[in-house]
């Protein structure tokens, strides 16, 4: 089947969530029109479909970088921000495709534009060709599922799910059940499961990671242009021990390196207690250290040889979910589908390429992303949109 040719374009973005709407809005403040594909049949797919029942933002609505109306919530529930995101897409009359799914893209220099193959998957299957100056991924830190291989894991007789598939602890009550993951995911699945009456709620927790209230990690996106890193990290570090205490007494031992530091060099987030650590401290959840090394029936082994108290009838692995927009030549895009450049230069690719809301800032470096973005790309049309009015 020959490909549909599309219009000529001024921008692509591929991605209608969070950070492909910002960079559409921005650049449409900016008088650049651009066109979204999306895979999914929505937008912002992944709080619709891959988000669970409970979820909250943990930064107040003044650090989830796209503005929301007055009357919002501080701390926006999953539904109500999917909600904010329609009617964001309607205010900056954001052109939407749904269910494209991007299969290639390829920069051609003889006509200086990128040539965008895309499938739609709405059910004609037909392929479909894009042509535009600029190309912005926005495919996102969670494009993609990722489920570590574990011996033996296939043949479990239980329930294996991953953690965009849990929605709430339904059909759960009653059995026991091991998070593996420790993220803020992770952390926040295995409290749902304690408080909601899992006969053993364990979860796996191999890593340090920076554990923070909602109210400290929101003092410290307050002060962050005010205060150098290391003031942050000393104030925020002894509000923790304030608040938590020592929490190596119970198995989450923290980072030598300072919250914001690793927010920004490694893939982990300070998790934001939900009240997890009390129902740790309590024994309803137990913490356990070491990598899962194989599954033998519906007995899980760990690394350094213990195993679960008692046998699990369900497994959701919250691990990451890697983005799917595959690397890019000119190593804007890293193999594993996200931003291969450090931040603050992590946004600008050559050729006009482009990458938005990937590199682990948030919903905050979404919007930084779109800004500086649209900023760049309006100012390299500004030329030629002069020379064309001549």
């Amino acid at each position: 089947m020959a490909a549909a040719v599309a219009a000529a374009e001024d921008v692509i973005i591929v991605g209608a969530g969070q950070s492909g709407l910002a960079a559409a809005a921005c650049l449409s403040l900016r008088g650049v029109r651009a066109l979204v594909l999306e895979r999914d049949d929505c937008v912002g797919s992944l709080w619709r479909k891959r988000a669970y029942d409970r979820l909250h933002l943990h930064l107040g609505k003044k650090y989830s970088a796209l503005p929301h109306p007055d009357s919002a919530p501080t701390y926006l529930h999953r539904d109500d921000f999917a909600a904010y995101l329609d009617g964001y897409a309607a205010r900056f009359a954001v052109r939407t495709r749904l269910r494209r799914e991007v299969r290639c893209a390829r920069y051609d220099p003889g006509t200086a534009r990128w040539e965008v193959e895309a499938v739609d998957l709405g059910g004609t299957g037909q392929r479909e060709r894009y042509a535009a100056r600029f190309l912005v991924v926005a495919s996102g830190e969670n494009a993609e599922k990722f489920v570590p291989e574990v011996p033996g894991l296939e043949a479990f007789p239980g329930e294996v799910m991953h953690a965009a598939e849990y929605r709430s602890v339904e059909g759960m009550r009653g059995k026991a059940v091991l998070v593996v993951g420790s993220g803020n995911s992770g952390m926040e699945i295995a409290y749902d499961l304690a408080a909601a009456g899992a006969v053993t709620s364990s979860i796996v927790v191999r890593g340090e990671l920076h554990l923070v209230t909602k109210e400290i990690w929101n003092v410290a996106m307050a002060l962050y242009p005010y205060l150098p890193v290391w003031a942050i990290h000393k104030l925020v570090q002894l509000m923790c021990a304030v608040v938590f205490g020592d929490t190596s007494r119970h198995g989450l031992r923290r980072p030598a390196v300072g919250p914001f530091t690793m927010k920004l060099t490694t893939p982990a987030y300070p998790v934001v207690d939900v009240g997890t650590y009390a129902k740790i401290r309590s024994g309803e959840i137990r913490v356990l250290p070491a990598a899962v090394k194989s599954v033998r029936g519906n007995v899980v082994e760990f690394g350094d040889g213990n195993r679960p108290p008692s046998t699990p009838s369900s497994s959701p692995p919250a691990t990451g979910a890697p983005s799917g927009s595959g690397s890019s030549e000119d190593g804007l895009i890293g193999d594993d589908g996200m931003a291969a450049r450090s931040y603050p230069e992590h946004w600008k690719g050559d050729n006009g390429l482009y990458c938005a809301g990937m590199v682990r800032r948030g919903i905050y470096g979404s919007c930084e992303d779109a800004e500086l973005i649209a900023a760049d790309i309006s100012k390299l049309l500004r030329p030629q949109q002069e020379q064309e009015h001549l």
